[in-house]
């Protein structure tokens, strides 16, 4: 294992009855047990029990993000603005991917809008992503993509800029605490 990993939060935004989100959410888990700079902890909103501290303390431990997110009338889900908005310090110079899916435009609108909550808290977006475009129709019936090679290289790209920003912003923060 790579020395000091990077402690990665993987956010499930969708708390909708009968949502995809799972799906999308297994493989990208997946993806990450691949690298050795990783440490992972899956916050699924949907979890029963799942309380405003201990949502504070995981985000607070994390180093870097991925925000699983459908989109939904053009933009997120409610519950994860709630996510998001309940805590404020814990994202501050810390970095955010995001691996997005719904019908044609793969969820692309409610990334766009994230990009702008998340600035508005001093995390850093990374430019690359992982977009599902008509994603019920690009998974099997095991939940894998139906183009595997394709979305396994869209996840690495991201978690490479991922990891490189959670380390200068890690080193950053070491030399001096960031003060918004």
């Amino acid at each position: 294992m790579t020395s000091n990993p990077i402690q990665l939060a993987i956010i499930i935004g969708s708390t909708r009855e009968g949502r995809f989100a799972p799906v999308v959410a297994n493989w990208f888990a997946a993806q990450t047990t691949q690298r050795d700079d990783l440490i992972v902890d899956v916050i699924d909103l949907a979890e029963p029990g799942l309380t405003a501290s201990a949502m504070a303390r995981r985000v607070e431990e994390a180093e870097a993000f991925v925000v699983i997110t459908p989109e939904y009338n053009h933009s997120f889900p409610a519950p994860l603005k709630n996510a998001i908005d309940w805590h404020s310090k814990e994202w501050r110079a810390k970095p955010v991917g995001f691996v997005s899916y719904g019908g044609i435009s793969g969820g692309l609108r409610a990334v766009e809008q994230l990009r702008q909550v998340f600035a508005e808290l001093h995390a850093v977006t990374v430019q690359r992503a992982v977009s599902f475009h008509g994603a019920w129709a690009y998974f099997d019936e095991q939940g894998q993509p139906k183009d595997p090679e394709r979305y396994a290289r869209a996840a690495k790209a991201m978690l490479d800029q991922l990891v490189w920003w959670a380390r200068a912003l890690r080193a950053a923060r070491a030399e001096r605490p960031y003060v918004a």
